[in-house]
């Protein structure tokens, strides 16, 4: 089986098609920017971006995945800058933990992508269920309303 990682071909080895996506990533890829939280989808901490959908990886299978595109946090920057989302992270201090803050960015970019100018209504749709236990959410909606002037 074979997916597109990041912009490269990816090959799923077949006695991985029934793990978690998220463990594919973390275990076997070596891509540990989505995390483990809570394992069902409802704290976003693995969120990733499948054919353009903020999508948790702990609940689609690996298998699932074949022949589509998948992005991960470690796929934003290029060589020379950091995607508008992680810049504007970086310029209003969003973090402080940072254990969400992969997921976070990866749905505010699906978002942005989707909808470029987005209202205060979008963003707290499109952020729903992304959890950040250190409350940085007021950081969170800046941040995505700078990057949305950026992209």
């Amino acid at each position: 089986m074979r997916f597109t990682l990041n912009g490269l071909g990816q090959d799923i080895p077949a006695d991985w098609a029934d793990e978690p996506l998220l463990v594919l990533l973390r275990e076997h890829i070596g891509l540990t920017g989505a995390k483990f939280g809570c394992g069902v989808g409802i704290c976003g901490a693995c969120t990733i971006i499948v054919e353009g959908a903020a999508t948790r990886a702990c609940m689609i299978r690996s298998g699932d995945i074949e022949g589509l595109n998948v992005r991960t946090i470690e796929g934003l920057a290029d060589a020379d800058s950091l995607h508008p989302v992680q810049q504007a992270w970086l310029d209003l201090g969003v973090p402080q933990c940072g254990y969400c803050q992969a997921g976070q960015i990866m749905a505010a970019v699906a978002l942005l992508e989707e909808t470029p100018d987005p209202s205060e209504d979008d963003i707290d749709a499109a952020m729903d269920g992304n959890l950040c236990r250190c409350g940085t959410y007021p950081r969170i909606r800046a941040a995505i309303a700078r990057a949305a002037e950026r992209v």
